[in-house]
Formats: C-alpha cells, structure tokens, sequence
C-alpha cells in the first residue's frame, strides 16, 4: 500500500511539473505574440526573434538628440543600442560614420533581417547620409522619426524611396 501512494506522489509530481513547462511554453508563445503585434509583422520560422524583441522594446520610445535610452534617441543611438544588445556589436554612433566604417554597402534586394538602411533626407547632395534604421524584413524597416519616435516604416513609402541611399551589412 505504501508503494502505491508513493508512486501516485511521484506521477503527480511529474504531471505537475509537465503542466507547468506547458504553461511556461504559452507564456513563452504569448511574449511572441505580443512581439510581432507591437511590431506588426508576420511570424516566421527564420526570423530573428531576439532582433524582434529588443525592437518591440524600443517602439514609441521618443526623439531625443543625441538619446540612447528609453526616455528618448536618435536613429544612429537606436542602431547602436540594438546592435550592442543583441548582437554585442559597438557601432559608432551617428548614421554617416556606421556607414563609413562599420559596413559594406548593398542594394536594396541584398538586405536581410538585421541590415541597415541609409537615407539623406536633407534633401542636398544625395551622398550625404544623414538617417539609418534597421532592416526587419517584407520591406520594412525601424528608425527613430524625430515627430513619432521609434516606429516601423516600409521603404516602399514614397518619402523612403526618395530618400534611400544604399544598405550596408555590418562588418564581422
């Protein structure tokens, strides 16, 4: 008899503990669902969940000269402060010189999650790069807009069109 109990004990200590794996699986699922909304975005297998996250923690955050926190950035501070946190990268820190010394430039059809995209929106010498953002993917990229802060955009908007310079794939 008291091997019997002691067996139920160790089954529903063992239920009990799949049970709760199970729930945390959910929660997990249910932080991934929240990702994607917030970033309205599709999931996919191949995408780049801890990019994704680290984004979604940035949105709204407002405009802010030379920022790199939540209480405010810039394109070159979001750039810098998702690099550095997901992939422990130190980029310089404004848009032109991660350009110039941190990447390799691509055309838009080479750009994969995680890429950075230049634009010169001074409307002056088209060589002149003064904005970055970063790549998601579907054509859509997040940046710092100095009026709605962090956001995402597609480069198929006509303002992104004539202002797109070149990618650029930061360098190992």
């Amino acid at each position: 008899m008291h091997k019997i109990n002691f067996r139920i004990v160790i089954l529903t200590m063992l239920a009990a503990m799949l049970a709760g794996c199970s729930s945390m699986r959910r929660i997990e699922r249910q932080s991934h669902h929240e990702v994607y909304t917030t970033l309205g975005l599709e999931e996919s297998c191949r995408d780049n969940f801890a990019l994704y996250k680290e984004i979604s923690m940035w949105i709204h955050t407002p405009h802010v000269e030379g920022g790199l926190t939540y209480s405010g950035i810039d394109c070159s501070g979001l750039v810098y402060m998702v690099y550095k946190n997901v992939y422990g990268k130190t980029l310089e820190r404004n848009s032109a010189n991660i350009l110039k010394k941190n990447c390799r430039k691509l055309r838009r059809s080479q750009l994969r999650q995680g890429d950075l995209v230049f634009f010169n929106t001074t409307g002056l010498n088209r060589l002149i790069i003064n904005h970055v953002g970063i790549y998601l993917k579907d054509n859509k990229f997040v940046h710092t807009s100095t009026s709605k802060g962090v956001m995402i955009s597609s480069l198929d908007e006509n303002y992104f069109r004539k202002t797109w310079v070149c990618g650029g794939r930061v360098k190992n």
